[in-house]
């Protein structure tokens, strides 16, 4: 009679004659890889659909204010800017103004005139380096501006601070 052989392996048997009783470990062990792949496709598709936060746009500018209540800010560099997203926060010696630039517009309360560049609601939305943007308050708008006055303006967008500016009235 020929002999058989036996071996068992981890409560598993294994034998060398008939068929092979190992094939419920190699489906198990090839199902267990499916899931993996399959949990790590969710997981790079749920990722990829997270919304990337962009940053804000990064610009300089330059301040100058006169007595005669004229504000003037230059896009010096820097990415362009959209004047309708764009919020302009106006202080005379810490003071903020009680009326401020509602940007882009055209006869404001607190302003005389239409304001220059692209705060002008007629004029191109976007601010790129090398334009000037200017805007004179209005006599009842208060506080007035003076000479010596220290004047700050702060540039904002929806993705937060642009700018922080000051400047001293001539």
């Amino acid at each position: 009679m020929p002999r058989r052989e036996r071996r068992v392996s981890l409560g598993v048997e294994y034998r060398s004659e008939g068929h092979p009783r190992a094939v419920a470990p190699l489906v198990g062990v090839v199902a267990l890889i499916a899931v993996v792949v399959l949990l790590a496709a969710v997981v790079a598709v749920g990722v990829g659909s997270l919304p990337v936060a962009s940053a804000p746009a990064t610009a300089a500018f330059d301040l100058s204010v006169d007595a005669e209540r004229s504000v003037v800010l230059d896009h010096v560099a820097g990415d362009p800017v959209d004047v309708e997203t764009l919020s302009v926060t106006v202080t005379v010696d810490g003071d903020p103004l009680a009326h401020q630039p509602p940007v882009p517009f055209v006869g404001a309360e607190g302003f005389d005139g239409a304001p220059g560049g692209p705060f002008n609601a007629a004029a191109n939305s976007t601010w790129t380096a090398g334009e000037r943007a200017s805007l004179r308050l209005a006599a009842t708008n208060e506080p007035d501006i003076a000479a010596g006055d220290t004047v700050a303006v702060t540039l904002a967008t929806e993705e937060g601070p642009l700018a922080r500016l000051e400047a001293t009235a001539r």
